[in-house]
């Protein structure tokens, strides 16, 4: 590029500046003004107010003891938080341990903290079957009518799948038929209105479906349940700068015990109570359950999609 062209260039950029400041000058620091974004994956599939709504306490916990500002959204897909991170349009983000690592993996993010329920940070996945039907274990699946969740959820799309292959069922040859229902919430409803046989979910979002009364648990049994799993992540963007990577981990790391923060504002995934936060998770335990993951690459992935196009 010459020098006259430079100079336009520059001219150009300067003059957008001054027609929009306000975009310009817009750096998101946890300031009142420019709070941090939050975008979460809408792991059940409840409403965008309800899946904030179990999120608020922490963030509004988080802004008592360090003065950090957030701004919280629900993504419309897990794909569409991975893609907000990724185009800096989001500095925190909630995840499935399978739609974190791509992320992490193509630069965009680090983890940030996991939440520790029961003294554990770990969730179970599993296939969950219809009372009704005749299934005793993964490997006499086969004719059976199954729903998963969003393509790129570790409980209720990747890990039931992978169990299911891990067990000698190729889905698209030996299922009737699979569904894409988009949620963990919608997948269980299925099986227990008897529009599918068997679904997959998380073990969290089963508990929370039935205690809502949002299915009769009297419809849905477990048929296998998955080795433990990473509790879903946040992770934060590694345009941040570093001092508030850094208060961002302090704080999570800390919340609980801050002067004036009850129990109750310690919450997390599907809204429930937890012990704490661990922002000294290591990298390493997602990649356990990555080896596993592995297993539904994109090609797995797409046959999937293509026999649910078929009904």
């Amino acid at each position: 590029m010459n020098l006259k062209k430079l100079a336009l260039s520059a001219l150009a950029a300067a003059s957008l500046a001054t027609a929009f400041p306000a975009a310009a000058a817009a750096i998101h620091d946890g300031s009142k003004e420019h709070p941090l974004r939050v975008m979460l994956i809408p792991a059940d599939g409840g409403t965008e107010d309800g899946t904030k709504a179990d999120f608020l306490p922490i963030f509004n916990a988080l802004t008592k003891t360090t003065g950090l500002n957030f701004d919280i959204k629900v993504g419309q897909s897990y794909g569409a938080v991975m893609e907000a991170i990724c185009l800096k349009q989001t500095e925190i983000a909630f995840f499935g341990a399978a739609s974190y690592l791509p992320v992490r993996d193509k630069g965009c993010a680090k983890l940030l903290a996991v939440a520790v329920h029961k003294g554990s940070s770990v969730y179970y996945s599993g296939v969950f079957a219809s009372t009704a039907s005749p299934y005793k274990s993964l490997k006499d699946t086969k004719g059976a009518r199954l729903a998963l969740g969003d393509v790129n959820s570790t409980s209720s799309f990747i890990y039931p799948v992978a169990m299911l292959m891990d067990a000698g069922v190729n889905l698209t040859r030996d299922m009737k038929q699979v569904v894409i229902t988009g949620s963990h919430a919608n997948s269980l409803k299925a099986v227990a209105e008897g529009k599918a046989d068997l679904s997959g979910a998380s073990f969290d979002s089963f508990e929370k479906a039935v205690a809502q009364g949002a299915i009769d648990p009297s419809k849905v049994r477990v048929l296998a349940k998955s080795e433990p799993i990473p509790q879903p992540p946040l992770a934060m963007s590694t345009a941040l700068p570093e001092s508030i990577q850094k208060k961002l981990k302090d704080g999570f790391n800390t919340v609980h015990q801050a002067p004036g923060i009850t129990p109750d504002m310690i919450r997390g995934y599907g809204g429930s109570k937890v012990d704490r936060y661990d922002a000294n998770f290591p990298e390493s335990g997602m990649d356990v359950a990555g080896k596993k993951m592995a297993l539904v690459d994109d090609s797995v992935k797409a046959e999937i999609l293509k026999k649910a196009a078929q009904r």
